[in-house]
């Protein structure tokens, strides 16, 4: 496995935009596959979200929380969460594709652990927002806490873009899982600190644009 290329997190290097092209082209696989899965649970009348949502308090929901980011409950749901899902998912997968893999592993388990613990025992809940919600998250803090006025860019464009969706981590809508947005976010604000660049990888950043432009 060769090092990242310490010039693809500098903003303006063909590295950068190359990166940030792949990573686009990649996440444009997502809709797809989400949708291609909600056509098969569908035709099977709704199996899946029976199977594989979570049930809050059940040890049978307990799978949930790996297999119900990928299930949503119809195609408008799938839509509303592929956009952003491609969106922000595209600037994370940018800036490392082994960072992008645990920030999302640890997103999911921490928003549908949340969902599980403290959802309504009636319920089933399936969808990619907690996701959503822990992607943003990210986004608006990394740029803080990796004192990068790249990401803080980033993270104002997303603000600007979808901060208003922040009014779902309260109990406004029976009918949307607001636990999942909030621990989703509460995961990407952990995922932004635990999994950051360190000092280190800044500096080497830093040190390689210098030696390319002497």
């Amino acid at each position: 496995m060769t090092a990242p290329d310490p010039a693809a997190s500098r903003f303006g290097t063909d590295a950068f935009y190359a990166s940030i092209g792949r990573a686009f082209v990649a996440m444009c696989a997502v809709p797809p596959v989400l949708f291609a899965i909600e056509f098969v649970d569908t035709r099977l009348g709704g199996a899946f979200e029976q199977a594989g949502g979570i049930i809050p308090r059940s040890p049978a929901g307990l799978d949930g929380i790996a297999l119900a980011p990928l299930i949503h409950g119809d195609y408008a749901h799938v839509l509303g969460n592929s956009v952003p899902l491609m969106l922000m998912g595209t600037f994370l997968l940018a800036a490392g594709t082994l960072r992008f893999v645990l920030s999302t592993l640890l997103i999911a388990v921490v928003a549908g652990a949340g969902v599980w613990f403290t959802g309504d025992p009636g319920t089933v809940v399936v969808g990619a927002s907690g996701v959503v919600f822990g992607y943003l998250a990210v986004l608006l803090a990394r740029g803080v806490v990796e004192h990068s006025w790249w990401n803080i860019a980033v993270g104002l464009l997303i603000g600007l873009l979808y901060g208003w969706q922040l009014i779902g981590v309260l109990p406004l809508d029976e009918r949307i899982s607001w636990q999942g947005h909030l621990f989703g976010f509460i995961g990407g604000l952990v995922a932004s600190v635990v999994f950051r660049r360190r000092r280190e990888e800044r500096d080497e950043t830093v040190l390689s644009g210098s030696m390319e432009e002497s």
